[in-house]
């Protein structure tokens, strides 16, 4: 004995209203899966690294109106001295024309 959709209808209305779901007969599809999910903004947001205000980006919005200190700037410089004092640093870059009377390979 089949029961009719009417009655079927009506008991899965009641069994939406007692466990608050959505009453969905026709099986449309609705999205609800995809809202019921979490939030991923702050997940997204917080994988990328925000941007800070660096003391070079003051002096490249100032100019020279404003006198900064950069430690770590200075501690390079002071680094390629010590180098260059030592004989230890980059050579210096070839000014002019190739030299004719090199030997090419």
């Amino acid at each position: 004995m089949s029961v009719p959709r009417s009655r079927v209808v009506d008991l899965m209305k009641a069994q939406c209203q007692v466990f608050a779901t959505t009453f969905n007969p026709q099986g449309v599809r609705m999205g609800t899966k995809i809202l019921r999910q979490r939030l991923k903004g702050p997940a997204v947001a917080a994988y990328y690294p925000r941007k800070t205000a660096t003391i070079s980006d003051v002096k490249r919005a100032f100019g020279p109106h404003l006198t900064t200190w950069d430690n770590a700037e200075e501690d390079r410089l002071e680094y390629i001295e010590e180098l260059k004092a030592r004989g230890k640093s980059a050579p210096k870059k070839k000014n002019g024309p190739p030299d004719p009377k090199a030997k090419k390979r």
